[in-house]
C-alpha cells in the first residue's frame, strides 16, 4: 500500500501542481487536496474536496481517508491572497494551528511536510552574508508574512515534540516570483524606486523548483529544515534592470510617501516588508539541502527572475540593448 497523501492550498500554486505530481508517483496510493474554493482545473487523478484549514472537521477527514501524509502548502504569502492582512493572518496561524492539532489526534500520521519561508530569518543591517538553518535572526520580524512565518515554525516544533513518532520537514523557500506577488508588481513599475544608498542582495526561486521540492520532501524521508533557493544572487538595481524597468533612488525617509503615492495610484502596493527586503539582504546558504536531499534547485536565481519577465510579459522601458550594457556595467 502507498502513501496516503493530504495537501492543503490545492486551489493555487503550489499545491494545484503538487498535488497533480503526487498523484503520479510509485509510492503514492492517494492525494487528497483541500482548499476553501475549487481549484480552477481539475486535480485529477488527484482528489478535490472543500474544507477549511480553520475549521474543526480536519480531525474527521483525516480519519475518513486514512491520511499517513500531511503537506501544508496553504501557507498564503500575501494578503491579496486571503481578501486582506487580517484574513491572511487567520488562514497562516489559526489554519495551521487546526491542522496540527488535527495531525496530533490522527494515529494513521506518520509524516508532515511545511511550506516555510526565509523571511523567518527578519531583515537587519546586521544580518550574515548567509544563514544557515541554524542562524538566530539578527532581528525578530515583527509583522506582515514574516511574523506569521515564524508562528507557524513555532507550532511545528511543538508539534514535533509532541509527536516524535512523526517526520517533520520544514522547507524554508527563498521569495518566489508570480504574477500576484508584492516583489513581481513593483518590478512591473515602469520606474522602480529604491532606497538611496542600498542595493540588498535578493535570492529567488522558480516555482516548478518549489513543487519539486515539496515533492521530494514528501515521497522521501528528510526530517529537519532546510533553507530552498536558486543558486546565486542579484542585486535590487539589477534585478530591476533584468526586468527592463529604471531606477530612481529615493532618500530613506521619502519610502513611505512614496508607497503612498503607489498606493493612491493603484499603481503597486509596496509593503513596509517589501520596503526593507530592498534595504536589507537576506540570503540563505543551502548547503544542507544540496548534501541530504542530493539536489538542488534548477534554476538559478537570475534565471527565475529572467522567466518570470518572460512568463509575464515584461517589456522593456528603453531598447534592450540599453539594459543589457546597463546590466554589464553592474556586473564589473
Amino acid at each position: 500500500m502507498g502513501r496516503v497523501v493530504l495537501v492543503t492550498g490545492v486551489a493555487r500554486q503550489p499545491g494545484t501542481g503538487l498535488a497533480q505530481l503526487l498523484a503520479d508517483q510509485p509510492a503514492v496510493e492517494r492525494v487528497i487536496g483541500i482548499d476553501m474554493v475549487p481549484p480552477r482545473h481539475s486535480l485529477a487523478p488527484a482528489e478535490f474536496v472543500r474544507a477549511d484549514v480553520r475549521g474543526t472537521s480536519l480531525s474527521r477527514l483525516l480519519d475518513a481517508y486514512q491520511v499517513d501524509t500531511v503537506v501544508h502548502a496553504g501557507v498564503l504569502t500575501g494578503p491579496n491572497r486571503a481578501g486582506g492582512r487580517a484574513a491572511q493572518k487567520e488562514v497562516n496561524v489559526i489554519g495551521t494551528m487546526q491542522l496540527l492539532a488535527a495531525c496530533q489526534r490522527a494515529e494513521r500520521v506518520r509524516k508532515l511536510v511545511i511550506r516555510s519561508s526565509t523571511t523567518v530569518y527578519g531583515l537587519s543591517e546586521r544580518n550574515p552574508a548567509l544563514f544557515t538553518e541554524d542562524e538566530p535572526p539578527r532581528k525578530a520580524p515583527t509583522g506582515g508574512f514574516a511574523k506569521d512565518i515564524v508562528e507557524v515554525e513555532g507550532y511545528t516544533r511543538g508539534f514535533a515534540r509532541r509527536r516524535a513518532d512523526v517526520t517533520v520537514t520544514t522547507l524554508r523557500f527563498a521569495y518566489v516570483l508570480t504574477a500576484e506577488s508584492a516583489l513581481a508588481r513593483y518590478l512591473a513599475l515602469p520606474v522602480v524606486p529604491t532606497v538611496l544608498g542600498y542595493d540588498a542582495r535578493l535570492q529567488l526561486l522558480h516555482h516548478e523548483d518549489v513543487v519539486e521540492a515539496l515533492r521530494r520532501a514528501t515521497v522521501e524521508d528528510h526530517p529537519g529544515t532546510y533553507n530552498v533557493a536558486g543558486t546565486g544572487v542579484v542585486t535590487a538595481s539589477q534585478a530591476a534592470h533584468l526586468a527592463g524597468r529604471m531606477t530612481l533612488p529615493v532618500p530613506g525617509l521619502a519610502v513611505g510617501p512614496a508607497a503612498d503615492l503607489l498606493r493612491r495610484a493603484r499603481l503597486t502596493y509596496l509593503t513596509p516588508e517589501l520596503a526593507e527586503t530592498m534595504r536589507h539582504s537576506q540570503v540563505a546558504d543551502t548547503g544542507r539541502l544540496q548534501r541530504q536531499f542530493g539536489w538542488q534547485p534548477v534554476r538559478s536565481t537570475r534565471q527565475a527572475l529572467l522567466d518570470f519577465v518572460a512568463e509575464a510579459g515584461l517589456e522593456p522601458v528603453l531598447p534592450r540593448t540599453l539594459f543589457e550594457r546597463i546590466g554589464e556595467v553592474l556586473r564589473a
